[in-house]
């Protein structure tokens, strides 16, 4: 088992992970309850366009009508529950990966098994995208599923969109975090670190629009990426995809290169 990293890494995870997946689940259940009493309300529209426009470009997507039921999900799952959900569970991923293993002095048995490291942090960066994508996707399957049953009809191809840009939107998070645990084995920043990034990049993003000096730097939010394309009226934007797979990508390479050069703490 010690020798396949990536199944040992899932099979470490088969406690937490069902957690994780009835978390989604009834999350998306509590929203979908509430459906039935809200849909159709001229009401939800006036509140929304009473708020501060602040407050609109924070905590609901531009342009998202909370009488429809994709508008409804937009601001009520997609902008804020949703990215933090699965958001916390790729930080978590992705400080245990390499910090966490360090912190609970396991990391020295899995490198005395003839694994090279860049071997463990590649292995960990693709259990964290398997179990990152599987609550995505849990989470998209459960909108529609859940939804049907109580009249709340969302196209499922656009559902599927905005689930691959919120797997990429928490990747992005969690493959920073294993960079930063893999190059510095410290356990509280790889998980500081990502979570107080997160926060600046989602102010960032919503308030780029109305500030003139962070209108350049909203473009550079992981946040951007996810939501500026509005993926569940729209569809996947490919070159929004590219920019975060890409993200990932550098990410692990840097946890890659830092790993291989640090020495381990016994």
């Amino acid at each position: 088992m010690l020798r396949d990293v990536l199944r040992k890494t899932l099979y470490d995870q088969r406690r937490s992970y069902p957690a994780w997946c009835l978390g989604v689940l009834l999350l998306v259940a509590m929203y979908v309850a509430l459906w039935p009493s809200i849909k159709g309300q001229p009401s939800m529209r006036d509140f929304l366009a009473q708020m501060p426009e602040a407050f609109r470009n924070l905590f609901a997507m531009a342009g998202a009508d909370m009488s429809t039921p994709v508008g409804y999900i937009q601001i009520e799952l997609l902008s804020f529950m949703g990215p933090l959900l699965v958001l916390l569970y790729a930080v978590g991923a992705g400080s245990s990966s390499v910090a966490g293993e360090e912190d609970r002095r396991t990391l020295d048995l899995l490198l005395t098994t003839p694994v090279t490291r860049s071997r463990v942090v590649v292995d960990k960066a693709l259990a964290m995208v398997a179990g990152t994508l599987g609550l995505a996707t849990l989470l998209g399957l459960a909108l529609v599923a859940e939804g049907a049953l109580v009249g709340m009809d969302l196209p499922a191809g656009n559902v599927a969109a905005a689930m691959l840009h919120l797997a990429l939107l928490g990747l992005v998070f969690g493959a920073l975090s294993l960079a930063i645990g893999a190059g510095t084995g410290r356990l509280g920043l790889s998980r500081a670190i990502p979570v107080f990034v997160a926060v600046l990049a989602y102010v960032v993003n919503g308030l780029g629009g109305l500030v003139d000096w962070l209108t350049p730097m909203q473009k550079l939010s992981p946040f951007y990426q996810y939501a500026a394309h509005d993926p569940l009226r729209n569809g996947v934007s490919w070159s929004a995809v590219g920019v975060a797979v890409a993200t990932v990508v550098a990410l692990v390479l840097v946890a890659v290169a830092g790993f291989d050069r640090r020495d381990i703490t016994s």
